[in-house]
């Protein structure tokens, strides 16, 4: 206990002093060890010798007594420890505390630096899961709760995270969610490099704008949304989203946006989403097309470790260049996601559409496959995915007489920084090669990307 009240209120009434006195007492013995007490400085405006538990102890006390500001300096002083067992437990009782404060992203930063030195901490994964579901990023909090238990978990312990996982629901009544990168591309109209095409008409030369085409964009993408409770095991849930790519050569800015409304029923493992909706898209500027689609989704949790989603989908599309191309568009999705320990996990998705149109010569059918995997390395998170897809179209494309067949073949590759860290947001860094492999010269491209951008941080 510091015994001269004079000190004791410069100690705990202020940040100035706050910081001189943790810049010195955070060299003492780490947590557990003995120190020589603490000591008044010669001009008393700071105390030294303080060990790493007397100043849990303060801190502890000052939060207690609602003096929140100089408990959180504490806690931040104290993640600096040179001991990892003294910054994890700084941190952990910090994002408590912010969590409790309804902070939750300050809290979910606190949690994830203990996970990225501590992988195995489960407690700290199951308070993260819990703040992320509070956020609204039930999707990403679920996640969380698979690698928990993929880490191995006590029976009595896992039976309370089985009841979290089938009650885990995000009660966020609003939310929404951002992403923009800046991102180089070889291809940026998946043109063909080809300088004619042979027709039944003879060989023409292609427009500069018919052809492949790089430049720099800027790829922004978003969310908001909302969750009216409508009573039982129901939430309404309209949302609308955008996603867009802005080039310096506006002629190919593309940009798209859509408002959706679903009613989501949740049982136990089983979540059930029916929506309908609406969206647009705009090409150069100009209209491209618009569609009208109806969706229903089915996640299922697979155990422990694993969880699987179906959805099946209907949408009615109008081509506004070529009302030709105009049809229905069914699509049916199958995908399963899998923990493998508390550090990476796997995925694989499995798809099939059908496009009706107008003209046959526009209707196709494709199936593909994609595979993707995770692996988190200290600060860093690592991610790889490959897809391969066929397609092949009703009748022959009229300007070649040859029938549309592809094979689409793409590979990416990418991290997460969170070693960079403002206001909850880190650099993100991806690299992606498609080649689509065509019987008809105009749909033959090859194309790299790079996008170098910022996501959330946790």
């Amino acid at each position: 206990m510091i015994r001269r009240p004079a000190t004791r209120a410069r100690l705990l009434g202020g940040l100035a002093p706050l910081t001189i006195v943790l810049a010195i007492a955070l060299s003492a013995p780490a947590l557990g060890q003995e120190s020589a007490g603490p000591q008044v400085s010669s001009d008393g405006t700071a105390l030294t010798g303080l060990s790493a538990a007397q100043l849990f102890d303060i801190a502890d006390q000052a939060r207690v007594a609602g003096r929140l500001a100089d408990a959180e300096a504490i806690y931040r002083a104290l993640t600096q420890d040179a001991a990892q067992e003294i910054r994890s437990e700084a941190r952990f009782r910090l994002g408590m505390m912010l969590s409790d404060q309804k902070r939750y992203q300050d809290a979910a930063l606190a949690f994830r630096a203990i996970l990225d030195e501590q992988p195995e901490a489960t407690r700290v994964r199951l308070e993260l899961a819990r703040v992320l579901a509070a956020m609204g990023d039930e999707g990403r909090a679920r996640q969380q709760l698979r690698q928990a238990q993929a880490a191995g978990l006590p029976p009595e312990v896992q039976q309370v995270v089985n009841r979290f996982a089938s009650a885990l629901r995000s009660n966020k009544s609003f939310g929404g969610n951002f992403e923009a990168a800046f991102a180089p591309d070889t291809n940026l109209n998946r043109a063909t490099r080809s300088k004619t095409l042979d027709t039944a008409l003879g060989e023409f030369t292609l427009s500069d704008d018919a052809r492949e085409q790089s430049g720099l964009g800027f790829h922004l993408t978003g969310q908001i949304y909302a969750r009216l409770g409508l009573g039982g095991n129901f939430t309404l849930v309209p949302r609308v989203s955008g996603d867009g790519t802005f080039y310096g050569k506006s002629q190919f800015n593309d940009l798209a946006g859509s408002a959706l409304i679903g009613v989501e029923w949740q049982s136990g493992g089983d979540r059930i989403i029916p929506s309908v909706g609406r969206t647009w898209r705009t090409y150069g500027g100009n209209a491209y097309s618009r569609t009208t689609s109806a969706d229903l989704r089915w996640t299922h949790r697979l155990g422990q470790r694993a969880q699987s989603d179906i959805g099946l989908s209907y949408a009615r599309t109008h081509y506004m260049r070529n009302a030709q191309q105009d049809g229905d568009l069914f699509g049916l999705t199958a995908s399963i996601e899998r923990a493998l320990n508390a550090r990476a996990g796997v995925g694989i998705s499995l798809s099939g559409q059908r496009q009706t149109a107008a003209d046959p010569q526009f209707a196709t059918t494709s199936g593909g496959a994609t595979l993707l995997g995770w692996r988190e390395a200290g600060r860093m998170t690592f991610f790889a995915n490959a897809t391969v897809r066929r397609l092949e179209s009703d009748a022959p494309y009229l300007l070649t007489g040859t029938r549309r067949k592809e094979w689409f073949l793409r590979g990416g590759i990418g991290a997460t920084f969170r070693q960079i860290e403002v206001a909850g947001f880190s650099p993100v860094l991806r690299f992606a090669y498609e080649r689509n492999i065509s019987s008809v010269t105009l749909f033959d491209y090859r194309r790299a990307t790079v996008d170098v951008g910022i996501t959330r941080a946790f």
